[in-house]
């Protein structure tokens, strides 16, 4: 019988043999003395044993019986011309699916599937159950699994950059704004002011102070000051109120020094002392004025570069994107606290980050604390909800009795009419729920 009609009927995977070699050689020469070793190689594809870690048995007893009624390997017979063709179409066959592997099956453990001319009866014996180590994994579990944990990390808020936009401003000190804000936190707590020291003063009580702030948050508006100089001039206030006794009649002098030494610290075009005089109707001379700035800085050490709300409230302003009008409602509630003396208990960056966390709430009606305005104050909506609670009941209130010179300020077009934005009731509604 012919080999190429037996062929024709048993076709099976032939190993790719190399053309080049076969060029130089005689077809019957060199192969038959490597009879032997082919049939053990067919015999081992056939017969060999799956990876240790397969233990159906039952299955693997059904593949070798497949495998033993396999016809015999064209290897081992002479090989025609017309079956060098077929060899070589074969092999061209083999590398053009090498080069485009399907990435939608393991190709590296189907035996039989990779060859292209394949009969009936192989076909049936590749339905049949394989071991588990040449099966195809399905991992669809996992997939979804992986989709779930990929859809929670693109919800996820990050935490912006908020200095790449300054990157290249040199004012902006980008590179150590970081290490000035840890200073700044490492420092409130050495400049800050005890909540209790108003009960040292024999002469003054906490409804003074406040009518005295409230003063001069008007004079600082008359004069067109800088927003520092009142932060710094209510801390100096404190600050000296705190380590010397004053009388009742002293007390507005020692504001209207505060804010001299204020305006020498922070301002360009510093208010002559006969301005201050004339603001206060000339109850005090020039003298009274130049003591009374001489008796502020001994007592204070000359220590007038301290962080104030208003640096922290620059800052956080910045993480939490403001625009304009968020800006000036977080600045109008900054200053009903600076009125307040309770407020005197929070620490200079806790006061600000709440009074933006209020102004939010106002504006939006809802609760809103970003992660990147948590990470940048350190402090989250839950540390923040008690004090915020307690900058809306200012609020609600900023329009009514004596003390209303920061609800005026903030009811004119130059500050937005901040102080005409209704109260974040919900916040103290849910308090006394």
């Amino acid at each position: 019988m012919d080999i190429s009609d037996e062929n024709k009927n048993n076709p099976t995977l032939i190993k790719p043999i190399n053309l080049q070699e076969m060029g130089s050689r005689k077809f019957g020469v060199e192969i038959r003395p490597n009879r032997g070793a082919l049939s053990m190689i067919n015999q081992n594809v056939a017969r060999a044993h799956p990876y240790p870690c397969v233990v159906n048995k039952k299955v693997l007893s059904g593949t070798h019986e497949i495998c033993d009624k396999l016809p015999p390997h064209p290897a081992h017979r002479p090989i025609t011309r017309k079956f060098a063709a077929q060899i070589a179409s074969t092999q061209q066959h083999c590398l053009e699916k090498t080069k485009k592997p399907d990435s939608s099956s393991v190709q590296s453990f189907r035996v039989w599937e990779d060859c292209p001319v394949i009969d009936e009866e192989h076909k049936a014996a590749t339905d049949h159950p394989v071991p588990m180590s040449l099966e195809q994994t399905e991992a669809v579990p996992d997939e979804e699994e992986q989709m779930e944990v990929e859809m929670e990390d693109i919800f996820e808020e990050p935490v912006m950059d908020i200095d790449s936009c300054d990157a290249k401003n040199p004012l902006a000190v980008v590179d150590y704004v970081h290490d000035v804000y840890a200073y700044y936190r490492k420092m409130e707590s050495c400049s800050g002011v005890s909540s209790s020291y108003m009960s040292q003063q024999s002469d003054i009580n906490e409804k003074m102070r406040a009518i005295l702030i409230d003063w001069l948050v008007e004079v600082h508006h008359k004069f067109e000051l800088r927003d520092e100089t009142l932060f710094l001039t209510v801390n100096i206030t404190d600050r000296f109120l705190a380590q010397q006794g004053v009388a009742r009649k002293k007390l507005q002098l020692v504001g209207l020094v505060a804010m001299l030494l204020a305006c020498k610290y922070e301002e360009v075009l510093v208010p002559v002392v006969d301005d201050l005089l004339f603001i206060s109707d000339k109850a005090y001379t020039r003298k009274e004025v130049l003591e009374m700035e001489r008796l502020i800085l001994n007592t204070l050490q000359f220590h007038m570069s301290v962080p104030t709300p208003y640096v922290f409230m620059r800052r956080y302003l910045k993480a939490a994107q403001s625009d304009r009008k968020l800006e000036l409602l977080s600045f109008f509630l900054m200053e009903l606290c600076l009125v307040e003396y309770e407020t005197l208990k929070f620490a200079p960056s806790f006061l600000a980050a709440a009074a933006i966390y209020t102004a939010q709430c106002t504006l939006y009606g809802f609760k809103q604390w970003s992660k990147t305005c948590e990470w940048h104050t350190t402090y989250s909506e839950d540390q923040l909800l008690e004090c915020s609670k307690l900058i809306v009941s200012f609020h609600q209130k900023a329009a009514t009795g004596r003390l209303t010179g920061v609800h005026r300020k903030y009811s004119t077009s130059k500050f937005g009419y901040a102080a005409k934005c209704e109260p974040a009731n919900f916040l103290v509604e849910t308090q006394q729920q």
